[in-house]
Parts: structure tokens; C-alpha cells; sequence
């Protein structure tokens, strides 16, 4: 192993070692942000679920410890390891993990989209833990109740917006990648994770949703919903149409209303592929 190598292993070490401490469970990863022990039953045909109850390395996730010892047997296992994961959902914290991604193509502000749905269910996002992604992006680590499991996700709660929950990591800062390191974004590296917002992880944790009959859709409803997609300015179009799509499904009658949501949305900007694409998505999540 080069020096160069042996460095960053170390440091990534040392890293996971210092999350540990502070009660989050970790993983070491690799370079390309997976995790870095293969799975011991990969030669088996029958494919096991196991979640590590053979008490072998190489289950993912489900390795993640904040036992130093432990922690240092995992490293010493996987040398070439550059980073480290901080399982998410895991006691203490809980740690609930929201993704603001960057879309290279230039198509929207997944912080933007955030802010607005900040303003449309009267929630803030309080001072947390903030960490900056070689591409632009931010991690926002908050935390969670006991006993409320948040589902992982992409693009579901707006576009752009993925989340770290139970059965997710988030890569740790100080973590080196093919594409750059992980950092704290200045003046948040002495905060604890904050308390996730009530309104926000009710969005988050949808409850299941009782079958509407779409017979007699509101049509009154209907029309506000469109309204509210024509009123969409730029950088907040994507996040207008899931919202509206979510709140036809919700009701019953987002099919019978997709035409129309995508004609509003094709006048706001949006080509109609993006909009039957966000309307399918909004669709998913209200069907079995």
C-alpha cells in the first residue's frame, strides 16, 4: 500500500473513531461510498438474509458500531477503506439524514425546494450539523424520535431531496472519494444533530392513507391544485407539482387530475417528461 494510501486510511480511521465517540455507529467505506467489507455469504447460492447474525463482517449497514474495538476490526479488515458510514436511525440519535442534492444540468435547487415546502407546512429547519459534498451538495443531519423508523428515499419528498433513515448511512465527514472529501460546513462542526421538526417528520413517515373513491372527485379542489402549479415561479415548479399530485392522490382522484396538472406545469416551464415523471412519482407513493 502506498503512503498516500496508508494516510488516508488512517485518517478515515481516525474520523470514524471521533463519530463513534460522540454515540455514531460506523462502517467503513470505500471510495466510491460503499461499503468496504464484502458480504462473507457472497459464494452462497441460497443468498442468506442475514443482517449479521452469523457474527461475521460484511453486512453493510448492519456492521455499524461505535464499540472502538470493534470499530478498528472493521478498518483493520478493510485496508484499502478511504471513508466511513454513520448508520442512520440507530440509537442514540437517530439521526435522520436529508440529501440536498445538486442537479448538474442546471434544473432545479433542491434547497429551494426545500425552503418551499419549509414555508408551505410552516416548519424551519433549526441550526444542525451541516456537511458540504465534493459536488455541491449538503448533508443536514437531524434526529428522531425513538420508536418512528423514517423510510430512505429518493426524489420523494421533492426533487432533489433524498433522505438517510433507518437502514441508511450517510458518508461521514473527512471521508475521501473518487470525487473529493467530504467536509463540516464552517460554524456547524460544533453543533449537536437538531431535533427534526414535527411537520416536517410527518412528511417524512407518511401514515397509511385510506383508499378514496375517485368516483366523486371535489372538483372545486381540483381547480385549486392546478391554480396552485400555474402559480409556480422558477426554481419552485417541481416542488408545486409533487406537492399538488400528492394532495390529488391523497384524496382519490390524482389520475383523473394528471392531465391537467400537466398542462399547468408545461406552462410554468416544465416539459411535460418532467411532469408526468414527478406526477408518476407522487402516484407511488399512494399505491400499494
Amino acid at each position: 500500500m502506498a503512503i498516500t494510501d496508508r494516510q488516508t486510511a488512517t485518517l478515515a480511521l481516525a474520523h470514524a473513531l471521533s463519530a463513534a465517540e460522540r454515540g455514531l455507529p460506523v462502517i467503513p467505506l470505500t471510495a466510491r461510498k460503499l461499503p468496504a467489507l464484502p458480504s462473507p455469504h457472497r459464494n452462497d447460492d441460497r443468498r442468506p438474509a442475514c443482517r449479521g447474525a452469523c457474527g461475521l463482517p460484511g453486512h453493510g449497514v448492519h456492521d455499524a458500531t461505535t464499540d472502538p474495538a470493534a470499530v478498528r476490526a472493521l478498518f483493520a479488515a478493510a485496508p484499502w477503506a478511504t471513508g466511513y458510514g454513520i448508520a442512520c436511525g440507530r440509537p442514540p440519535h437517530h439521526l435522520i439524514g436529508i440529501d440536498l442534492d445538486v442537479d448538474p444540468t442546471g434544473g432545479g435547487d433542491s434547497a429551494v425546494s426545500l425552503r418551499q415546502l419549509a414555508l408551505h407546512h410552516l416548519f424551519t429547519i433549526p441550526p444542525t450539523v451541516t456537511v458540504l459534498t465534493p459536488s455541491g451538495g449538503r448533508h443536514l443531519w437531524l434526529t428522531g424520535p425513538p420508536g418512528i423508523p423514517v423510510p430512505n428515499s429518493a426524489s420523494r419528498l421533492a426533487p432533489g431531496i433524498d433522505i438517510r433513515g433507518t437502514g441508511g448511512y450517510l458518508v461521514g465527514p473527512g471521508s475521501a472519494t473518487r470525487h473529493g472529501r467530504y467536509r463540516l460546513a464552517p460554524g456547524t462542526a460544533g453543533l449537536p444533530p437538531a431535533p427534526c421538526p414535527r411537520a416536517l417528520l410527518r412528511l417524512l413517515t407518511p401514515p397509511a392513507r385510506r383508499r378514496h373513491s375517485a368516483e366523486n372527485p371535489d372538483p372545486d379542489r381540483g381547480r385549486g391544485l392546478v391554480r396552485f402549479v400555474l402559480a409556480a415561479c422558477e426554481g419552485g415548479r417541481n416542488t408545486r407539482l409533487f406537492w399538488a399530485a400528492c394532495r390529488a392522490y391523497e384524496h382519490g382522484y390524482g389520475d383523473a387530475l394528471a392531465d391537467a396538472l400537466t398542462r399547468a406545469a408545461v406552462r410554468t416551464g416544465l416539459t411535460e417528461r418532467e411532469a408526468r415523471a414527478t406526477i408518476a412519482s407522487a402516484a407511488r407513493l399512494f399505491r400499494c
